[in-house]
């Protein structure tokens, strides 16, 4: 079945549903931002209209309705995160990456499990509690159990007030077997990003090793959810082709998963093209997207797939990842480093990527909390089992939020606890409180129970 094509990816519907809406009348556009209010997804025409709004009124209509789909959903909570390069050793070709496999301009690792356990160990003291462990698409003699005892050695690391809670994993396709050998080994999240769902514009630029295999990588998430991982993420490289395109095969591949699994991917990243060592490409992309654009591909895919979890990494500078958190966004990597090693000694040069944003975990929470969101470390729902369709059931009718605004500020609490600098508590506390006086009812309640828990010396506790 996988080596197959993948026809659920049809790329004459997605030309036709964008050659329908080049003349989309204000009207049309309307009546989608209504649909889009009821948080119930959109189709691929309706994903079709929105991608053609180009006048500052109907952006303006776009942006309002995303804010306050994200806001009903999410509130004002954001989760952090920190991405662990564990190797940068590849034998994929892809000329948009530093880590290519001919490319002789960066220091090549693959940590050892003493090396992995210092890198956790400092992202543990920095506060941090979920980790997204990132690897090149080859690994050491030890194949994928390179991989796996990585996984163990970041959960075995512990410190006086904290540990990493959740594993997220980014790593090379795998068969149906090896997917079930990484769910057993607890891991949370498991991403894979199609780099772009154009075939022609996949071939030109993946000129090397396995992952030249179109079929092979947008098959992979049907292989992880048949092995039972219930959570998975999904993403494109915006830049390598019409981000209008991008998004309505994305949508048709969201729409498979929901078809053949009954779920979608948890989480939807949006990497945007950055700068890579002795990549041309990467410094110019054959489609590069605008900021206002970009902006506006965030704001279309809260809409079209609401309940779905949409990540910002630090590609991006502060000021676009803070003017996008009102438009969709309600995950965030923080104080990041792409090169393996990083944590303990930068060269960003070895790095995958350039960073945009460079400021520290502390930074990033003072200013988070200064626009009245509440970083989140929260992960009950993956500890607890609500995960996949068990989340959704939750997600869909409201019911998730009495979990999750209170988890969310008890962890926040535990951070300004144990972690913050001065500058970073007094701003934090006093958002607690304000969120804490605008809460009702059971989740008022429970965010009073737990924060007092805390304060009374507690830690990781939640609902």
């Amino acid at each position: 079945m996988y080596q197959v094509e993948a026809d659920f990816i049809n790329e004459k519907k997605v030309w036709e549903a964008l050659e329908n809406s080049k003349n989309t009348e204000p009207k049309q556009v309307k009546e989608v931002l209504a649909k889009a209010a009821e948080m119930k997804g959109l189709d691929l025409n309706d994903v079709a209209i929105l991608t053609s709004i180009s006048s500052p009124e109907m952006l303006a209509e776009l942006f309002d309705t995303a804010n306050r789909v994200k806001e009903t959903i999410y509130g004002k909570r954001l989760v952090l995160f920190a991405p662990l390069y564990i190797s940068n050793l590849c034998a994929n070709e892809c000329l948009y990456c530093a880590f290519r496999a001919t490319n002789k301009a960066i220091d090549r690792h693959a940590l050892s499990q003493a090396h992995i356990a210092r890198e956790v160990d400092v992202l543990i003291r920095q506060g941090h509690k979920r980790i997204l462990l990132v690897a090149g698409e080859s690994y050491p003699k030890e194949g994928l159990q390179y991989v796996l005892d990585s996984v163990k050695t970041i959960y075995d690391v512990k410190s006086e007030h904290g540990e990493i809670r959740r594993v997220n994993v980014n790593v090379a396709p795998l068969t149906t077997d090896e997917f079930k050998r990484l769910k057993a080994a607890n891991i949370g999240t498991y991403q894979i990003f199609q780099e772009t769902y154009h075939r022609e514009s996949y071939k030109k630029v993946h000129v090397g090793g396995k992952k030249r295999d179109y079929n092979w990588r947008v098959w992979s998430l049907h292989r992880a959810m048949e092995a039972g991982i219930d959570d998975v993420g999904i993403g494109v490289l915006f830049g390598l082709f019409d981000y209008r395109f991008e998004i309505l095969a994305m949508m048709q591949h969201i729409n498979e998963l929901e078809e053949k699994f009954g779920v979608g991917p948890h989480t939807i990243s949006v990497p945007r093209m950055e700068p890579a060592t002795n990549s041309d490409l990467a410094s110019h992309p054959p489609f590069p997207v605008s900021d206002i654009d970009f902006r506006k591909i965030v704001a279309i895919l809260r809409l079209a797939v609401p309940y779905t979890g949409i990540i910002m990494s630090t590609r991006e500078t502060a000021k676009m990842r803070q003017d996008t958190f009102a438009l969709g966004v309600s995950q965030i990597s923080a104080g990041s480093k792409t090169n393996p090693g990083g944590y303990e000694e930068d060269d960003e040069i070895s790095g995958q990527f350039s960073l945009g944003d460079h400021r520290s975990l502390d930074e990033v929470i003072r200013d988070v909390a200064s626009m009245g969101y509440i970083p989140s470390f929260c992960t009950a729902c993956y500890r607890l089992g609500r995960t996949g369709q068990d989340f959704m059931d939750l997600a869909k009718p409201g019911d998730i939020k009495l979990h999750c605004a209170p988890n969310a500020l008890s962890s926040f609490k535990e951070y300004l606890q144990n972690f913050a600098s001065s500058e970073t508590v007094t701003v934090g506390n006093e958002l607690i409180q304000k969120s804490i006086t605008e809460m009702d009812g059971i989740a008022r309640q429970r965010a009073e129970k737990l924060v007092k828990r805390v304060e009374a010396g507690r830690d990781d506790v939640y609902c």
